[in-house]
């Protein structure tokens, strides 16, 4: 996912706990219940087609409902009264809305208001930065490219409670991308009446999901949302207030939760490490991975196979989230996160994946310096000199420090390494990254949606987000298999995607380092808040007493 705001250099996410997921169950008469949480940073927007950010995100989805929502893995229908009928070729998707379903201002919710939501956000005239997101439903690229009306969009209402969508294809995906923010329902008299300032502040808007942000106006550090009355599942939505607060600083995080004025802070660094026993400590993952790109086009020893296993293998990952990170981020072999990809069995996608190839990504310095040896002798070279390119956060420079150091290592005999460090802001890393002006990059990717393909699609022969030009014919082939022969095969299509992130780790066409962690306090008498397999944090059913 692009997320502009998440800053990839950072550890910047600010999502919340899973607990133990056991209070849907809570009577729905408790009164008065309050969670104040903690946000790294501002809302963006709460224009479902700007946003880009996690923090927006996370806001979207408490005050605003889409045809699905996450309960626990599973999808579920929210504003759609029941799962989709979809047609023998899985191109046609007729959704029926839920009668009785509305805004805020008890305006009624209808099939028209996501005809005119997905239009709008497709059409170029909104510069929706996700807009390619819509990219396999009919027309959508054709309108992003300036080709056809946004009106042409195989999206529309059919009456006032059917909304029938097209796809160019078939997606096995489809009914789990729409669970982002982008494809939420937007009520048309409020854009019309607030033009540009539609989504920059609360009194812009009306929600329908099950809370609303009132008071909000744009750049507030705090912010509160309130139970939706008229939202259609209001029953299960016990807690009745949440308390947003932006905090930057790790020591008035953890000041502020002893205090007990707020029941949930990410910590990281020696916070983290010195509240690991505490009860409230717990880790809550990202969809997010960090990984290294290697540009073979500059660097020719980086063609070897031999010399870029052996950089994966230099690195020893634990150690250096331990000393480094702090912050709960957990090591792995593929570039898929594990916790967001599930089989109809309950299988995680990255487990087993991983298991098979992590030979190539344990640390072994002994191995790693024999097979760089190897490597560099068949490369034809005796030096490897490189630059490794990230952010100029501090958290990034230390992360290429660490690397440097542990790159270094790998000399041996005549064999020379010297590795240096290019640390420049967010945006011209992406610039410099798009372009190809680079060695090495550390990289970071989340998920538009939770399925590995948004990871997987990324690394294919000719991709603008493979940076470093990596090509693989079958990783390719089978990536492709994924989105054709195999589309409409569960069984068929999971093994062709677990294949590829095999393949990918195998060839070490890029070297995966970590899934993104958050170490968290949270209150032990909050119960029951499910994190979704899409990364945002779902408040329906849970309790705080």
């Amino acid at each position: 996912m692009k997320k502009n705001r998440m800053w990839l250099g950072l550890t910047a996410t600010s999502l919340v706990l899973l607990l133990a997921a056991c209070g849907s169950k809570t009577s729905s008469s408790s009164k008065g219940q309050t969670v104040n949480r903690m946000e790294k940073d501002v809302i963006a927007t709460m224009d479902p087609a700007m946003a880009t950010d996690v923090i927006s995100g996370q806001a979207m989805t408490n005050a605003y409902a889409g045809l699905y929502r996450f309960e626990g893995k599973k999808l579920k229908p929210d504003m759609a009264a029941k799962m989709a009928t979809v047609s023998k070729d899985q191109k046609t998707y007729t959704f029926t809305i839920r009668k009785g379903a509305k805004w805020s201002d008890g305006k009624e919710v209808t099939a028209a208001d996501f005809e005119y939501a997905w239009k709008r956000a497709v059409d170029p005239a909104t510069k929706s930065q996700y807009a390619y997101i819509f990219s396999g439903i009919q027309n959508a690229d054709a309108i992003t490219a300036g080709k056809k009306p946004a009106s042409s969009l195989g999206a529309k209402a059919i009456g006032k409670y059917k909304f029938q969508v097209k796809l160019d294809k078939a997606m096995p995906y489809f009914e789990k991308m729409i669970c982002l923010q982008t494809f939420d329902p937007v009520d048309k008299s409020q854009v019309k009446k607030y033009g540009s300032k539609y989504g920059t502040k609360s009194s812009t808007l009306t929600f329908n999901g099950p809370y609303e942000l009132k008071g909000w106006n744009g750049s507030d550090n705090k912010w509160t949302l309130t139970k939706n009355k008229n939202y259609w599942n209001a029953k299960n939505v016990h807690i009745t207030k949440i308390n947003n607060q932006v905090i930057k600083e790790n020591s008035t995080a953890v000041n502020l939760f002893q205090d007990g004025k707020i029941d949930d802070v990410a910590i990281s660094g020696d916070s983290a490490s010195q509240m690991k026993s505490d009860k409230a400590y717990n880790v809550v993952y990202q969809n997010a991975t960090y990984y290294l790109e290697m540009n073979q086009k500059k660097v020719p020893a980086f063609k070897n196979i031999k010399v870029r296993r052996a950089i994966s293998m230099a690195i020893n990952r634990k150690d250096f989230i331990k000393q480094v990170l702090g912050n709960g981020s957990q090591a792995i072999s593929t570039v898929v996160p594990a916790k967001m990809m599930y089989n109809d069995a309950g299988k995680d996608f990255t487990t087993e994946s991983d298991k098979k190839v992590g030979k190539y990504t344990t640390y072994d310095l002994k191995a790693a310096k024999k097979l760089f040896a190897e490597g560099m002798k068949e490369a034809g070279q005796t030096n490897l000199n490189f630059t490794i390119l990230t952010d100029d956060t501090d958290g990034a420079k230390s992360t290429v420090q660490y690397l440097q150091s542990a790159f270094e290592k790998l000399a041996s005999g005549n064999l020379k390494v010297k590795v240096s460090t290019q640390t420049v802001p967010f945006k011209t890393r992406l610039s410099l990254s798009t372009a190809h002006k680079f060695d090495m990059v550390v990289s970071a990717w989340s998920a538009d949606f939770p399925d590995a393909i948004s990871f997987l699609d990324l690394f294919t022969t000719g991709n603008s987000y493979n940076r470093g030009q990596w090509s693989d014919a079958k990783y390719d082939k089978l990536i492709n298999a994924s989105k054709t022969t195999d589309a409409t095969n569960p069984t068929a299509r999971w093994n062709d995607l677990e294949q590829a992130a095999q393949e990918m780790t195998t060839q070490a066409g890029i070297i995966p380092v970590y899934q993104l962690g958050e170490a968290h306090l949270t209150k032990t008498s909050v119960k029951g808040m499910e994190m979704s397999p899409n990364g945002m944090y779902n408040f329906i059913g849970a309790t705080n007493k």
